[in-house]
């Protein structure tokens, strides 16, 4: 039998709104349970502050020559983060710890994953094991450094016997697709990015009102879509540079297209190119496929923005069934952090996290950087 650990799970998406956290009994292969899930929100000044230094961010040039302000950021994360580890394993023993960390810059192209977030420091100030750095092993082997959820998509399909294939689509700052094809075992899965996701509408709420998101999609449900803007969108990102990428960074999308309309027309035009960009996505990835997965379940914040869901559901094939995952009585908002304490076990076990028909990295490979307590 092999050895079960249990793990808590530490993520933070690119809303940089607040912080998962999930504690799972797994043996990081076969099986899992959720033990706890619980969301901790950042303080609006730690989300602000964090926002504004990632609109300087946009090449690896402003990593270096904001170093300074990049270092004292990440360390008021990494105490946030040991606040939540202290909460969480109160009554709980807790034998490693999956830390994320705060994506500040990720650029495939590049081959860079910058995620803030001190490892050592963490596993100093809570006295536990922590895995930190995911991504930086699969970039080394040739790889995009995302998504790397996908073993953990597997086992969650295979564990409750959902029929395959099936795909998994995330919709987070980024949306990504996971499509399962065999059981936990066969590493029979492929994923990818397919475009944005939340974070072209939340940008464009933070910048025209009070708001941080547009909750349940009730202002792009009020507006009227700009033909025009919405048509120059499409052509931009179908004659982007690096087509070929498996990753996005939320960096690779800005609102700028939108200029000059107003909150509810801007937010229907971007939840529309959204919707246009995941729905033919999705569309174009599943027509090739000898076997058409006949769902799709839907997990991440973006589910519950009813106006995106609606919208996306217009643009793909229409032998597709469109589900959210709590239909089947999971927890949507945690799939993430859940996923994160399972690679922490993994990376432990010095088992493969990214695969080359999930990041393109050159074979399976593990990944983190384990610190012992």
């Amino acid at each position: 039998m092999n050895k079960e650990y249990t793990s808590l799970g530490l993520m933070s998406g690119t809303s940089a709104d607040g912080v998962d956290a999930s504690i799972i009994q797994s043996d990081g292969k076969t099986k899992y349970k959720v033990i706890k899930d619980q969301y901790f929100e950042y303080n609006k000044e730690l989300s602000q502050n964090f926002h504004n230094l990632k609109e300087k961010i946009n090449t690896i040039n402003d990593l270096k020559n904001l170093k300074k302000e990049i270092l004292a950021l990440e360390k008021k994360i990494t105490l946030f983060h040991a606040k939540i580890v202290e909460e969480v394993s109160k009554n709980q023993k807790i034998d490693i710890v999956g830390f994320h960390g705060q994506t500040i810059y990720h650029n495939s192209s590049e081959k860079i994953s910058n995620q803030l977030g001190d490892g050592r420091l963490l596993s100093q100030l809570t006295k536990k094991n922590i895995v930190y750095n995911f991504r930086q092993n699969d970039i080394l082997n040739d790889g995009e450094g995302a998504p790397l959820t996908p073993i953990f998509h597997q086992l969650l399909a295979t564990q409750n016997n959902f029929d395959l294939p099936v795909s998994i689509l995330n919709i987070g700052g980024i949306s990504n697709i996971t499509i399962v094809e065999g059981p936990t075992g066969t590493f029979d899965f492929s994923s990818r990015d397919i475009g944005p996701g939340n974070c072209l509408v939340d940008s464009w709420v933070r910048k025209n009102s009070s708001q941080s998101f547009d909750k349940d999609g009730l202002l792009a449900s009020k507006g009227t879509r700009n033909d025009i803007i919405f048509e120059q969108a499409q052509e931009l990102f179908i004659n982007r540079p690096n087509q070929n990428n498996l990753s996005f960074d939320v960096s690779d999308f800005d609102v700028s297209f939108a200029r000059g309309l107003n909150l509810e027309d801007g937010a229907t035009t971007l939840t529309d190119f959204t919707a246009r960009i995941i729905g033919e996505g999705l569309s174009s990835l599943l027509s090739n496929l000898s076997h058409k997965p006949c769902k799709i379940l839907i997990c991440g914040g973006g589910r519950k923005n009813l106006t995106l869901i609606k919208e996306i559901k217009k643009n793909i094939l229409k032998n597709i069934t469109v589900l959210s995952i709590d239909d089947y009585g999971i927890d949507g908002d945690f799939i993430e952090s859940q996923a994160f304490a399972f690679l922490a076990i993994r990376s432990k076990l010095n088992l493969p996290i990214s695969f080359p028909n999930t990041t393109g990295c050159k074979e399976p490979s593990t990944g983190g950087i384990v610190v012992e307590f």
